[in-house]
C-alpha cells in the first residue's frame, strides 16, 4: 500500500456507460448515494441503447409517489413488464458478435424480483461488477456517519473524510460543481477523469457514444471491455 485511499462518489445509475465502471475500476472505496432526493431528468432509472443505428431510451418505470422521496424509498411500477425491454434488447442486438455474454447479463439483471427502485440498480451494479471483475468496496452513504443535511461539494468532504480519503475522482462533467483548493484546504486531493476516446463497430452504423453498458457488451466483449477499464486520463 502507498498511503493512498481513493474515492468516488456517483449517483446509482440503471446500466451506465462505460465511464462509470472506469471510475469504479480505480478507486479504492466507491461510494453510492442512495440517501438523496430522485430525481426526475437524471440517469437513475433511464439509460440509452442503439437500436437501427440511432441512440433509444429505455427506462425503468416507478409508481406515482412523491418528489420528495429519496432514491431508496421509490419503487418500481407493478405495471413494469420485464419481458418486454428484454425483447427490445434482444432485436436491437441480437447479430451482435457477444449477444450470448449481453443476453446472459440481461437475464440475470431483470430476473431479478426487487420491487424497490435501489436495490434493483444496486442488483445490476453487482452483477456487472462482478462480470468485470472489479474489486473496489462499494459503500451506501446512508451507512455512513455525516450530518444528514449537508449538500454538494460539503457532503463529498464529509464522505471523504470519514472513509479517511486521500484522493476525490469525479468525472470530468463535474468539474464546475468543485473547488480544488477547498478540498486541498481539507488535504484531499481533488481529481477528474477524463474517459479516452475509443470507438468500435456498432454493425454498419456511424458509431454512438456514451451508451448504456450493454451497448459495450455486447459489440467488445467481456475480455475487450476489462481492457479498456484502465484508459482513462485524470487531470
Amino acid at each position: 500500500m502507498d498511503g493512498t485511499l481513493k474515492v468516488a462518489i456517483m449517483q446509482p445509475y440503471f446500466l451506465p456507460y462505460i465511464g462509470y465502471w472506469q471510475l469504479m475500476c480505480n478507486v479504492d472505496v466507491f461510494v453510492l448515494y442512495d440517501d438523496i432526493k430522485y430525481t426526475k431528468k437524471g440517469w437513475i432509472n433511464r439509460n440509452r441503447f442503439l437500436l437501427n443505428g440511432k441512440p433509444e431510451y429505455f427506462t425503468l418505470p416507478l409508481k406515482n409517489d412523491s418528489d420528495y422521496l429519496d432514491i431508496r424509498q421509490r419503487q418500481i411500477s407493478d405495471k413494469f413488464d420485464k419481458e418486454k425491454i428484454i425483447r427490445r434488447f434482444y432485436n436491437a442486438y441480437r447479430n451482435a458478435f457477444f449477444f450470448h455474454e449481453g443476453k446472459y447479463l440481461l437475464d440475470e439483471i431483470f430476473n431479478c424480483e426487487e420491487k424497490n427502485l435501489f436495490q434493483f440498480i444496486y442488483n445490476s451494479i453487482e452483477k456487472i461488477r462482478i462480470l468485470l471483475c472489479i474489486t473496489s468496496c462499494l459503500v451506501l452513504s446512508s451507512t455512513l456517519d455525516i450530518p444528514r443535511q449537508l449538500k454538494g461539494q460539503d457532503k463529498v468532504i464529509a464522505i471523504c473524510k470519514v472513509l479517511g480519503a486521500t484522493d476525490y475522482i469525479n468525472l470530468i462533467g463535474g468539474m464546475a460543481l468543485y473547488d480544488r483548493n477547498f478540498f486541498s484546504a481539507q488535504k484531499i486531493r481533488l481529481h477528474f477523469q477524463k474517459t479516452c476516446s475509443f470507438q468500435y463497430k456498432q454493425y454498419h452504423y456511424e458509431f454512438v457514444p456514451n451508451l448504456s453498458i450493454i451497448d459495450s457488451i455486447m459489440f467488445l466483449g467481456q475480455k475487450k471491455l476489462k481492457e479498456k477499464l484502465s484508459e482513462i486520463e485524470l487531470c
